[in-house]
C-alpha cells in the first residue's frame, strides 16, 4: 500500500473518530480574508456538499455575509472532469456516482473567484491530502494557467495536520487552510 493510501486511511479514520459540528463563527476568518481582498466585488465562491465528516461547511450559511456570495457546487462530468455550477442553499441536489451530492440543473460552468476545497491532511506548506481521484489538482492545474486569482483554502480540522505530506508534479498547493484555529 502506498504512503499516500496509508495516509488517506488514517486521516479519515481520525476524521471520523474525532468529528464535531462547527459553529457558524468558524468561518469569520473566511469572510475577513473575502472583504479584504475582493472589497465588495461579485464574489463566486465554490463550496463542497459534505459528507464523510468533513467540516460541514453548509453552516457558513448562517453568516450574513453568505448572502452576497454566488454559491458553487463542483459536479463531474462523464469525462471524470470537475466544473463548478451555481447553487443555492435549498436547490435539489443529486447523487453523482460516487455518491456525492452535486447540482441537478445547471446552465456554463463558472470559475469560482474563492474554492473551499475539502481535504483529508495538510500540513505546514499547505499541501493538501485529498482523496485520490485528482478532481480538484486537475481543474486547478487548468484554471489557475487562465485564471491565477484563484483563492483556495482547505477546509479541515486542526487535527488533520501531518507534518509534512507527500506530493507529486500534479498537486496543488492551497492558499490557506481554515480550522477552528483560524486561518493559516
Amino acid at each position: 500500500m502506498q504512503i499516500k493510501d496509508r495516509l488517506r486511511k488514517k486521516f479519515f479514520l481520525r476524521r471520523k473518530k474525532n468529528y464535531f459540528d462547527i459553529k457558524p463563527n468558524f468561518f469569520n476568518p473566511l469572510f475577513k480574508l473575502i472583504e479584504k481582498k475582493y472589497n465588495k466585488k461579485s464574489i463566486n465562491l465554490s463550496s463542497y456538499y459534505p459528507a464523510s465528516f468533513e467540516v460541514n461547511v453548509l453552516n457558513l450559511f448562517e453568516k450574513s455575509m453568505a448572502k452576497k456570495l454566488k454559491t458553487l457546487l463542483p459536479v463531474i462530468a462523464d469525462n471524470d472532469l470537475m466544473y463548478f455550477y451555481k447553487w443555492k442553499k435549498n436547490d435539489v441536489l443529486q447523487i453523482n456516482k460516487f455518491g456525492m451530492l452535486e447540482p441537478t440543473s445547471f446552465s456554463n460552468h463558472v470559475v469560482p473567484n474563492v474554492m473551499l476545497v475539502p481535504l483529508l491532511a495538510y500540513d505546514d506548506q499547505n499541501n493538501r491530502l485529498g482523496y485520490g481521484k485528482g478532481f480538484y489538482d486537475r481543474y486547478l492545474n487548468k484554471f489557475l494557467k487562465i485564471n491565477n486569482n484563484i483563492l483556495t483554502i482547505g477546509i479541515a480540522f486542526s487535527f488533520q495536520k501531518y507534518h509534512k505530506l507527500p506530493i507529486s508534479n500534479n498537486d496543488v498547493k492551497l492558499n490557506y487552510i481554515l480550522t477552528e484555529e483560524g486561518l493559516y
